[in-house]
C-alpha cells in the first residue's frame, strides 16, 4: 500500500500496523511544520535524541510560505541532515522504522521522509576473547553492523571496496553486508552468493552467521570440516578482502564470515604476518604440526599399547607404568567427553568462580582420578596435551572436526588394531581431500591440484610484496 497525501489516513494506517497504542517503545509525535500538520514515528532507544531535537527546532522556524510543494523538495531544502530518504510504500517504511530510522509524514505529501538518526546499544571495539593477538591492532568486531564496516573501511581506503547491504528473514529483516574488492573477487561466486541470499525464505536468522551459512550452503552433514572461516578481527577480514575473498557481516554478530575458505585459509592467522618471515614461518608450521598431532597422538598411542611388540626400544617410555583398572580405550573416550563437559561448565560459571573451580576440577580430575584407579597418569598426560594443543588454532569448527576424526580413529583402532588405525587415517584424509569449498574448488588447494609456487606461500611466510610507483 502506498502513502496518500492525507496525513490522518497515513497516521491511522501506521498506528494500526505498528500497534503503537500497545507497544510502549513505538513513539509518534504530531508536530506543526510550516503551517501544516506532521507526524514523527520512531523507536524509543534507537534514536539519537540530540539530533532529533535539533531537527525539530529547525521545523519550528519554517514559515508557511517556505514550504516546498512536494516531499522531495522538502528533503532537499528544509532538513539540515545528511541521511535522508523518500519512501512511497508503507511496508518499506515500517521495515525501516523498526530498524531505528525515524519516519516523518507531512500533510499534503504522498511520500514518507526517512531520517537516519538511529543509534544502537553497543560495546567498545575491544580485543576479542577468542582471536587474541600477540602483536598488532587490538580492536575487534562488535554486534553493530555499521561499526564493523567502518573498521574495515578504515583499513582499506580504496573506492573499489564494495559493501552491498541486503537483508534476510521474514520477521527479523536482518541486515547483511557483503564486502569485496571489485576486480579481485570471483564474480561468479559473488553473484551466486547474492542470489542465494535474495532467495532465502527463513523467518529469522536467529543464529546469525551460522543460520546464514546453513541456508546459503546446505553441505553434507557427515563431513565435519568447515566451509567457512570466522574471525572477530578486522585486520584478518581486511586482508582476506584484499586477497579476493568475500566477507559477509551480519547485524548482531561480532564475527565476519570469510569465503571461500580452504583448510589452509582456516589454519592461517594474521599473527603470522605481524612477525618477520622466519618467525612467521615457524608459527605457521608449528600450528600445522600441532593440529596434526592432536588428531593422531592418542590413537597412535592406543595402537602401540595394543601391539607392544611394535614399540621400538627408544619408545619404551610410552608403556603403562601400572596395569590399568579400566581399559585405555574407555579412559580416552571418557576423557574426551569429560573435557567438553568442563569446557561447557567453564562457559556457564560466574567469572568470580572460574579460577577456584578450575583449580578444584584440575585437582580432582588430575590427582584423585589417577589415585582412584579410573585413569592412568599416561592417559591424563596425553589427553592434557591434546586439550591444550587444540587451542593452538583459532577455529572452533576445525578443532571439533579434528576431535570427531580423533574419536573415529580411536574406535577403529580399538576394534581393528593397526588396520583400524590406518583405515581411520585414510577416512580422515578422504574427508579433507574430497571436500570442496563453497566455490566448488579443492579444499586442500594447492596440494590438489598441485601448485608448487602456491604451496610455498601456504607453508612458508613470504615477504610482503611491494609495488613500485609508476613514473
Amino acid at each position: 500500500m502506498n502513502f496518500s497525501a492525507d496525513l490522518s489516513s497515513n497516521l491511522q494506517h501506521l498506528k494500526n500496523t505498528l500497534q503503537a497504542d500497545r507497544c510502549f517503545d513505538i513513539v509518534y509525535r504530531v508536530v506543526e511544520i510550516g503551517g501544516r500538520k506532521g507526524c514523527l514515528f520512531f523507536v524509543d532507544g534507537l534514536t539519537k535524541d540530540e539530533v532529533l531535537l535539533k531537527i525539530l527546532q529547525v521545523f519550528q522556524a519554517i514559515k508557511p510560505e517556505g514550504m516546498p510543494i512536494d516531499a522531495h523538495g522538502f528533503s532537499k531544502q528544509r532538513i539540515p541532515y545528511g541521511e535522508i530518504g523518500l519512501v512511497s510504500d508503507e511496508a518499506s517504511a515500517v521495515t525501516q522504522l523498526l530498524t531505528g530510522i525515524t519516519c516523518l509524514l507531512i500533510d499534503g505529501y504522498d511520500q514518507c521522509l526517512t531520517i537516519d538518526c538511529r543509534t544502537y546499544p553497543a560495546r567498545g571495539v575491544s580485543e576479542p576473547e577468542k582471536d587474541k593477538v600477540m602483536r598488532g591492532s587490538r580492536d575487534g568486531f562488535v554486534e553493530t553492523l555499521i561499526f564493523n564496516t567502518a573498521l574495515i573501511r578504515r583499513r582499506i581506503r580504496d573506492p573499489k571496496l564494495i559493501m552491498e547491504i541486503m537483508n534476510a528473514g521474514e520477521s527479523s529483516h536482518t541486515d547483511i553486508a557483503v564486502c569485496y574488492m571489485e576486480g579481485r573477487v570471483d564474480e561468479k561466486l559473488l553473484s551466486t552468493i547474492k542470489e542465494r541470499i535474495k532467495k532465502l525464505h527463513v523467518d529469522a536468522l536467529t543464529m546469525n552467521q551460522e543460520s546464514l551459512a546453513e541456508c546459503i550452503y546446505p553441505h553434507k552433514w557427515y563431513n565435519p570440516f568447515p566451509k567457512f572461516k570466522f574471525s572477530e578481527r578486522p585486520d584478518t577480514a581486511s586482508a582476506s578482502i584484499l586477497e579476493g575473498n568475500i566477507v559477509i557481516l551480519v547485524d548482531n554478530s561480532p564475527a565476519a564470515m570469510i569465503l571461500p575458505s580452504s583448510v589452509f585459509d582456516i589454519i592461517e592467522e594474521a599473527d603470522d604476518y605481524y612477525f618477520p618471515p622466519v618467525t612467521g614461518t615457524y608459527l605457521r608450521l608449528s600450528r600445522m604440526l600441532i593440529s596434526l598431532l592432536t588428531l593422531i597422538l592418542t590413537p597412535l598411542w592406543l595402537a602401540f599399547l595394543q601391539n607392544p611388540e611394535s614399540i621400538p626400544s627408544w619408545l619404551d617410555f610410552i608403556r603403562l607404568s601400572d596395569p590399568p583398572h579400566v581399559p585405555v580405550f574407555y579412559q580416552l573416550i571418557i576423557l574426551e567427553f569429560a573435557i567438553d563437559g568442563l569446557r561447557l561448565a567453564a562457559i556457564n560459571t560466574p567469572s568470580m568462580l572460574t579460577t577456584p573451580l578450575s583449580v578444584i576440577a584440575g585437582i580432582v580430575l588430575g590427582e584423585y582420578s589417577v589415585k582412584s584407579g579410573w585413569f592412568s597418569s599416561e592417559t591424563m598426560l596425553y589427553m592434557a596435551f591434546v586439550t591444550v594443543a587444540n587451542y593452538s588454532q583459532a577455529s572452533f569448527e576445525l578443532g571439533y572436526a579434528l576431535k570427531f576424526m580423533r574419536i573415529l580413529l580411536l574406535i577403529l583402532t580399538a576394534l581393528f588394531s593397526w588396520y583400524g588405525f590406518w583405515a581411520g587415517i585414510l577416512i580422515s584424509a578422504c574427508a579433507i581431500a574430497f571436500n570442496r569449498t563453497i566455490a566448488g574448488k579443492s579444499y586442500i588447494y594447492p596440494l590438489i591440484p598441485f601448485r608448487l609456487k602456491e604451496i610455498k606461500k601456504r607453508f612458508f611466510r613470504q615477504r610482503i610484496p611491494h609495488t613500485e610507483k609508476q613514473k
